[in-house]
């Protein structure tokens, strides 16, 4: 739950990376590595209609969407035009190959969500990890590419990030691979004339 935790604030902290990739350099010889990518909008409340809860926002270019807010989004009547809208979503993909302290593959599922308190400018974040547990059926050197199975007997043939690390696992390793996502919605106020 605590890697949650991070990957939100993650998202709230991050400030417009499109793609981190990279092979961490450590004293591990086990090949691992990850990416990860980040999107951010945000756009201007131009209207809202509090009794059918629709809001308009109009984006940097110009353009303009009307939306419907439900009742789950608390502190609607926090928000006032002028207000920004900012949304980031974070996607992330790490893999590590080693001996798994897992005796045979498996597939986990963690997620986490919270939201701005009562009275507060409406704000939530939500965040989602899966880890896979995937043992290597075979490997071909030549094309650079690993055939994993995972827990519910699929297999998936795919090509090597670095083909060299190919050379330091074999046949019947487990390979550690999480993918997290999430997603964080803020409103602020209105910059200050």
């Amino acid at each position: 739950m605590r890697n949650l935790a991070i990957a939100l604030s993650v998202v709230l902290s991050f400030s417009g990376a499109q793609a981190i990739a990279a092979e961490p350099k450590t004293s591990d010889a086990s090949p691992k590595g990850e990416i990860s990518h980040t999107l951010e909008a945000e756009a201007t409340v131009t209207a809202i209609d509090m009794n059918t809860r629709m809001v308009t926002l109009k984006a940097a270019d110009g353009t303009e969407n009307t939306l419907h807010v439900d009742e789950r989004a608390r502190n609607l009547g926090q928000v006032k035009v002028g207000d920004v809208v900012k949304v980031a979503y974070t996607e992330a993909l790490a893999w590590k190959m080693s001996k798994s302290t897992k005796a045979s593959p498996t597939a986990e599922v963690e997620e986490a969500a919270g939201r701005a308190k009562p009275g507060e400018k409406p704000g939530a974040a939500a965040a989602r990890r899966i880890t896979v547990t995937a043992t290597i059926e075979a490997i071909d050197l030549d094309n650079g590419t690993v055939t994993l199975k995972g827990p519910q007997g699929n297999s998936r043939t795919i090509k090597a990030r670095n083909p060299a690390n190919l050379k330091k696992v074999k046949v019947g390793d487990l390979i550690d691979i999480t993918y997290t996502e999430a997603v964080a919605l803020k409103v602020e106020p209105a910059a200050k004339k």
